[in-house]
């Protein structure tokens, strides 16, 4: 009986870190299975989701209990900015009426507060050096584990569960072709991506700090993995952040081991440079000079990644001859004007297909991979608009649909700018409170730049699995520096 009492008193000393450490490997591990799909949206009510429901409950009740304290480090500033959420959500509900479907609205701006709130669980949690370095490692065994299920893959047919898609979010079991880009247990390619360029300098910085070699078997492992992905702006981050990470701590000869390690992997795997090599073509193509429309000469394949149409001008006007694909459009053309009723005789036929066939011009041009040409000349357009519409508080969560694919333009559409300072007031505070010459310190900050590149052109701190991961890891680090200048821990090195 004492024994039991013993064991009871001690998990109810450590209960929060225990629920921390499901959390750790709840989030990348397990599947985005929807448990409940929300309307209008294919954003749904997951395991996570509900985990951490119980995890709040149980902090806010050891806190009353004072079981735990709260890391009230940069709380003001996380409430100001949750509090700009909301300002910006009753705006868009009840001021503009940019929020259609009220829910929705809330739904949003209640995510920015789940995402967040685990950072003051985990930091709350370091109570001492070995919580820290505990908590870290095993945050580096789920990216192994992760990795792992991505070597399977690709190589043994393991399952995804994908939300690329309103009907791939109902949490179909997806068997992925060769060609197809891996996504692990992720949601998609990207998500895998960004969360292993977070967590690639942080692994170089244990490596360095530790100099034990299953850092750096890990460190390789997360990099094929990474290249499987073929996500241009990850890897783009990736060869940013880690060279300018050993660059700044003078690793000049494991600098060059790593170059030498990047080239050969991306030439041996090929899709990546071949992603790379597709991002801007130059093509003939035909423009109706009526319309503005654009016709480009393809064919679609899952192995291709086709062009979009958003277009630059060449000078040069000489080319390859177009005729075959030009009798092509004017056919397929003809054809649905024909099924719409607005040709309905022979002789409107030929009309019709003379017209349009005179107005399409051939132009050579520098053309963008259909990725780039979509955010171009839709998502970022339509958050700048939002922007316009509101300065100040933007149109709110949800209001310009759920991507943006950059979220600056993002903060900026639905938040304004109080909201967008507000969250970029945050992310320097916790670099400047983390911020020294220490091997684990550095590591964590370039992994955070890394993670501010991919917000270019992904919604990373919008994508849940991504979100909670860096939440988490950034209030480790947080409570461990916090009591490192109380004096409470020894020096890194």
């Amino acid at each position: 009986m004492i024994k039991l009492f013993g064991f009871l008193k001690k998990l109810d000393d450590n209960l929060i870190k225990i629920l921390l450490v499901g959390f750790i490997f709840l989030v990348p591990l397990w599947p985005k299975l929807p448990i409940r799909m929300i309307n209008y949206t294919y954003i749904a009510i997951r395991l996570e989701d509900i985990y951490l429901t119980f995890m709040v409950l149980a902090f806010f009740i050891q806190l009353l209990r004072k079981k735990i304290s709260l890391n009230r480090t940069h709380l003001w500033l996380f409430v100001l900015f949750w509090l700009a959420v909301f300002a910006s959500t009753f705006w868009g509900i009840y001021v503009s009426k940019t929020i259609v479907f009220y829910h929705l609205g809330l739904l949003h701006a209640l995510r920015r507060v789940e995402y967040m709130i685990v950072f003051f669980i985990a930091a709350s949690v370091i109570k001492n050096k070995k919580d820290f370095f505990q908590l870290v490692n095993l945050y580096l065994l789920a990216v192994f584990l992760t990795v792992i299920y991505g070597f399977g893959q690709k190589f043994v047919n393991f399952p995804a569960v994908q939300t690329m898609n309103p009907e791939y979010a109902k949490g179909y079991l997806l068997y992925l072709t060769p060609e197809a880009r891996i996504s692990s247990t992720f949601a998609g390619h990207y998500d895998l991506a960004s969360y292993l360029v977070f967590a690639i300098p942080i692994i170089l910085g244990f490596y360095f700090y530790t100099r034990r070699k299953r850092y750096l078997s890990l460190f390789i492992a997360t990099l094929i993995i990474l290249i499987y992905t073929s996500s241009r702006i990850s890897f783009g981050a990736y060869v940013v952040a880690t060279l300018g990470f050993l660059l700044f701590i003078r690793r000049y000869w494991f600098t060059v081991f790593v170059i030498l390690l990047t080239a050969t992997l991306m030439f041996t795997t090929g899709e990546l440079t071949k992603r790379f090599l597709k991002t801007f073509q130059v093509r003939r193509i035909l423009v109706d000079e009526r319309t503005g429309a654009v016709y480009i000469g393809q064919i679609i394949t899952t192995k291709e990644l086709p062009a979009g149409s958003f277009y630059v001008k060449l000078k040069d006007q000489s080319g390859g001859n177009l005729d075959q694909f030009r009798q092509q459009i004017v056919q397929e053309k003809l054809r649905e004007a024909t099924l719409s009723g607005e040709v309905s005789s022979l002789s409107e036929e030929e009309k019709y297909a003379s017209t349009l066939s005179a107005n399409l011009k051939p132009i050579n041009t520098l053309v963008s991979d259909i990725s780039f040409a979509t955010r171009l000349q839709i998502e970022w357009p339509r958050a700048i608009n939002a922007f316009k519409k509101n300065p100040f508080l933007g149109t709110g969560p949800s209001s310009i649909t759920e991507a943006t694919d950059n979220d600056y333009l993002r903060w900026l559409g639905e938040f304004g700018l109080l909201g967008t300072a507000l969250f970029l007031m945050i992310i320097f505070n916790l670099t400047k409170t983390v911020w020294s010459k220490k091997l684990l310190s550095l590591g964590f900050l370039f992994g955070l730049g890394a993670l501010l590149i991919n917000a270019t052109y992904i919604d990373v701190f919008e994508a849940s699995k991504v979100a909670y991961t860096f939440w988490t890891v950034a209030g480790m680090f947080i409570g461990y520096f916090g009591l490192n200048s109380k004096g409470k821990i020894q020096k890194a090195k």
